[in-house]
């Protein structure tokens, strides 16, 4: 049978060691002799890289001067955002918390979901958590403006401090980027944003007027107990493990997500 994958990496990693514990052939040096004759058939291998890969590199000019179809890892998760319900969660701090909060409330709820994140997450021991294809939980990267690629159905914004300046130029440039993204939310979709953020949406603070807004925030037993306004109610004496007021944020706007979504709340609040 045809192997399905075949990859390349600068230097070994723990995640390339898992990805070879998988039975996937990975090379450490960039040169065409490497890849397995199984996959330069260009009819038949799709080709997926990221803005780290540098443009001399000689496997990746190979592809592309041979009518290879060759996508950024941004296109194809725009691809799977277009096919699936999608939580995408932006900003230049907080999203890989974040998303890693949200794909964990949704897997410990069933649903059918798969979520890319942008590190490890210490529950899963990976930077993939996965249930099912319906739902789709995806990082937004400003990065090379990777995430005006994507489809989402439900956005976040986390921040919009100035970074990446050698992409943009200035931090006006940064701020028009994240409009661009905040106008890629689906019809019916939501756009949540954290409270005092020049956009509008769904807000979301600590210790604010916002929509959503963690309130009588106290410490016990190094972990955060507060409650949370919502449109609608007061939810009371959630308990948060992870410290410091900006992971209170990210969690706070991934509870808000996921009620958003529509998961119950007695069930997110054992988690």
């Amino acid at each position: 049978m045809a192997r399905l994958f075949h990859g390349y990496d600068k230097t070994p990693t723990d995640i390339t060691y898992g990805l070879q514990d998988l039975g996937i052939d990975i090379h450490f040096e960039d040169a065409i002799n490497s890849i397995d004759s199984e996959f330069l058939n260009s009819k038949e291998t799709l080709v997926i890289y990221t803005p780290a890969v540098p443009k001399d590199h000689k496997e990746l000019a190979y592809f592309k001067e041979n009518n290879f179809t060759v996508l950024k890892r941004s296109e194809v998760l725009g691809l799977i955002t277009k096919n699936t319900f999608c939580l995408a969660v932006a900003g230049t701090h907080g999203k890989t918390t974040t998303s890693s909060i949200l794909g964990h409330l949704l897997y410990e709820c069933d649903v059918k979901l798969t979520a890319f994140l942008g590190g490890i997450s210490e529950n899963y021991n990976s930077n993939l958590i996965e249930n099912g294809d319906e739902v789709s939980v995806v990082e937004a990267d400003e990065f090379d403006r990777s995430f005006l690629t994507l489809s989402p159905d439900f956005a976040c914004i986390t921040s919009m401090d100035a970074d990446h300046l050698d992409i943009y130029g200035d931090a006006s440039a940064l701020h028009e980027s994240f409009e661009a993204f905040s106008k890629k939310v689906k019809p019916n979709g939501k756009l949540f944003v954290r409270n005092g953020l020049p956009l509008k949406g769904i807000t979301y603070g600590i210790e604010d007027a916002a929509d959503y807004s963690a309130q009588n925030i106290t410490i016990r037993d190094a972990a955060y107990i507060f409650d949370v306004k919502t449109p609608k109610e007061v939810l009371n004496n959630i308990q948060f493990n992870l410290p410091g007021r900006h992971n209170l944020s990210n969690a706070l706007i991934a509870l808000a997500m996921a009620l958003e979504y529509g998961l119950p709340e007695q069930n997110l609040l054992k988690l």
